[in-house]
């Protein structure tokens, strides 16, 4: 993994080369970063339902500069623009439930775009919902053709990975099913990076076997195996950098920050979330 020190002694090198006259490293030689670290608010979810507007200018005044909403607490969308606006934030996507009808899901659409969303992610499927391969070629349809319903609203559709998916259905897992089914024109997926390490999975490989379907990724850590407990990203054993490096072939446009569990316990999800973003702000891949 390149550390900020790493890069900073990369850039002296290339300047003191370039004294010498030797060849400058291009743009496209020199490390990446993230231009925009996002926070998943689930990890604040009690702080948003007792102080809606104060806790998005506290993430904000963090240096977050994009949010993805898990519930909006009984704002309306204007006010939810109105708030995201006042405090330099977008939200380029949000996390809504599987959907009981088109129609619901047609509302679900028009909020988005209301409040500057490109994305509507399908965030869980009940265990009741995905007992055999057959539930899940059954939601890979229905999600074509919910995909045509916000591409229709301009948008796009995609679905958040937890570690269910990983279980084998047959000779595949539910992941496969639903990659392998599902029309890339119409459904992308957001990889939860934690989750996957939590399944045994590794980001790489599924990325590689599904090249251009992860343009949302959440960064969260985990701690070593076997009990990889969540972690503050940066604090665990997960190779951002490695992943992130992948981006030409994932996808990825978005990474949010997301902690579970940052607020149990009496902890202050926003020490957890400010942890994070030091670490991805200054990562370099």
């Amino acid at each position: 993994m390149t550390t900020r020190r790493d890069f900073l002694t990369t850039v002296g090198t290339a300047l003191g080369a370039a004294t010498l006259g030797a060849r400058v490293l291009s743009a496209a030689e020199a490390a990446r970063h993230l231009p925009h670290v996002g926070l998943q608010l689930y990890t604040v979810r009690n702080l948003m339902e007792k102080d809606f507007e104060g806790t998005l200018a506290r993430v904000a005044e963090i240096g977050y500069t994009e949010v993805e909403f898990a519930g909006y607490f009984g704002k309306t969308p204007a006010q939810v623009r109105a708030i995201l606006k006042k405090n330099g934030l977008t939200s380029p996507s949000t996390h809504t439930p599987l959907p009981k009808s088109d129609d619901d899901f047609k509302k679900v659409c028009d909020e988005a775009r209301t409040i500057g969303h490109k994305w509507v992610v399908i965030a869980w499927l009940a265990p009741e919902e995905r007992k055999n391969a057959d539930d899940w070629a059954r939601h890979a349809d229905h999600f074509n053709k919910l995909g045509a319903i916000t591409k229709a609203h301009g948008l796009r559709l995609a679905y958040h990975n937890h570690d269910f998916e990983f279980m084998k259905v047959g000779d595949v897992t539910g992941l496969d099913v639903l990659l392998s089914k599902t029309d890339a024109k119409l459904v992308d997926y957001e990889m939860d990076l934690y989750w996957v390490t939590k399944a045994g999975g590794d980001p790489i490989t599924i990325i590689k076997r599904y090249p251009h379907r992860f343009p949302l990724m959440h960064a969260k850590d985990a701690t070593a195996a076997p009990e990889r407990a969540m972690a503050d990203v940066g604090s665990g054993t997960i190779n951002f950098a490695k992943i992130f490096a992948q981006a030409s072939t994932s996808g990825m446009q978005h990474v949010y920050v997301e902690r579970d569990d940052a607020g149990d316990k009496g902890a202050d999800p926003f020490v957890s979330a400010t942890n994070s973003f030091k670490y991805l702000s200054k990562l370099h891949y």
